[in-house]
């Protein structure tokens, strides 16, 4: 073997994507893992590091669903901000989604903009997703070959001017586009007939929010979109789902070997509506959280498979836009990058589930449906790791997030889970340097 240049070695470590836990020394060299040792008999390296007996190795997190907003809403967040908290987290891949940033990554020549102003800046590697809008069909060809990990679309109004909503028309025209690539297409999956007949948001209580966004929206969303699947024979994902009376459709769709997935977020699968106070809009985001026996569907659809992963929808903004306790004013967004493995984790291993289970859910399918060679420790694999302490125990302050703005439903949540130590390509993130790369997928 070629001179190795750092070992960590683990007594619990989470290798591949069989869900194994086993005790290593994984061995670096330029980045990339070049051997899998045994615990006891680790290569000669200049550097090298022994996880204590109470933490787990484990892959650097993929989280394909982050809301960065440069340029043009820097003061909402940004990449510098992003991706610091991201290595705190644990989150080695980011995936940019293609608003709220001015311009939207609508076309290459924004694509571009967007990638200018990250180069740099990024602590973690960032790839990007295109978005889908009225009119664009003919960019999608060059977003692709440029390098982005699928498209973006929403069929209900996104919040913001410059990334409109499309019809279903308008989305089965642009899956006609992008499945001869087998590019992926993730949905907002909100029927706007169903909004709109619905009472718009108004006013300081929660349960007028969650009826102005009713489940139903979701539920004919989903079906249209399986329809789509199956008509256009075209990858598509449900963002963010938060209506598990959806599952069965996307059951179905598995069964029928559609290329249906969905994905959940953190926020779903920990806050109930019981528990949110009236005027509370730190917890507003669309779709919105709902109750306590839906949360509980949702987490058997992750025992059963129907929902493939759980990324944070990271959509932070400034603390005005979420002040006037009305929510039908307040901006629509939880921020949770930093948060999400071990809010994820603390639940999880509540109701009986494994680490390696929230391994699977965080970095092993978002990295797979991505297609970016990320999500596991494995020989050839980037040397993205983390130092989990599973069993540590913290309460959550805001102002120790890394977040440009901090606001959190999370305030004084006490969680198992900690992150002591992030390497991205071997790197330890802790100098605060920004050692990232802006990515793509591996189309090979």
């Amino acid at each position: 073997m070629a001179e190795v240049e750092l070992v960590v070695r683990a007594r619990r470590a989470v290798v591949g994507t069989d869900g194994a836990v086993r005790a290593v020394s994984v061995a670096v060299r330029d980045g990339v893992v070049v051997a899998i040792a045994g615990y006891d008999d680790p290569p000669a390296a200049p550097a090298r590091v022994d996880l204590a007996d109470d933490q787990v190795l484990i892959p650097g997190l993929v989280d394909s669903h982050v809301h960065i907003n440069e340029p043009g809403r820097t003061e909402w967040e940004g990449f510098a901000t992003a991706t610091r908290a991201a290595a705190a987290g644990g989150v080695t891949t980011l995936v940019d989604m293609p608003l709220n940033s001015i311009p939207a990554t609508t076309t290459v020549a924004s694509l571009e903009v967007k990638q200018a102003v990250a180069r740099g800046k990024v602590h973690v590697d960032v790839a990007f997703w295109g978005g889908i809008v009225p009119g664009n069909l003919a960019d999608l060809a060059g977003l692709h070959h440029a390098g982005v990990v699928g498209f973006k679309a929403f069929l209900v109004p996104s919040g913001v001017d410059e990334f409109p909503q499309v019809s279903y028309g308008e989305l089965a025209d642009a899956l006609r586009t992008v499945q001869p690539w087998d590019a992926l297409t993730v949905v907002h999956a909100e029927d706007p007939a169903v909004i709109d007949a619905a009472t718009p948001p108004h006013g300081t209580s929660y349960a007028d929010f969650v009826a102005s966004r009713p489940h139903e929206a979701e539920d004919q969303a989903i079906t249209r979109l399986v329809e789509l699947a199956r008509a256009t024979r075209a990858r598509v994902h449900v963002l963010h789902l938060s209506s598990a009376s959806a599952l069965p459709a996307l059951a179905a769709a598995r069964q029928q070997g559609l290329g249906v997935s969905a994905e959940t977020c953190p926020h779903y699968l920990t806050l109930v509506a019981e528990d949110v106070p009236d005027a509370a809009t730190a917890y507003k985001c669309c779709p919105p959280i709902r109750g306590r026996a839906n949360q509980d569907a949702l987490w058997q659809g992750l025992r059963d498979g129907v929902i493939d992963q759980v990324v944070s929808d990271h959509s932070p903004c400034t603390a005005d836009l979420k002040a006037s306790g009305d929510f039908g004013v307040a901006w629509g967004g939880i921020a949770s990058l930093q948060l999400g493995l071990p809010l994820v984790w603390t639940a999880a291993r509540a109701r009986g589930f494994a680490l390696t289970d929230v391994v699977r859910w965080m970095a092993h399918e978002p990295a797979r449906h991505t297609r970016l060679p990320k999500g596991q420790i494995a020989v050839g694999a980037a040397a993205d790791l983390v130092a989990f302490a599973p069993d540590e125990t913290f309460t959550v302050d805001a102002a120790a997030l890394h977040h440009r703005n901090p606001l959190t439903p999370y305030e004084r949540r006490a969680l198992s889970g900690v992150v002591r130590r992030t390497w991205l390509r071997g790197v330890d993130t802790a100098d605060d340097k920004p050692h990232g790369r802006l990515i793509g997928p591996d189309r090979a």
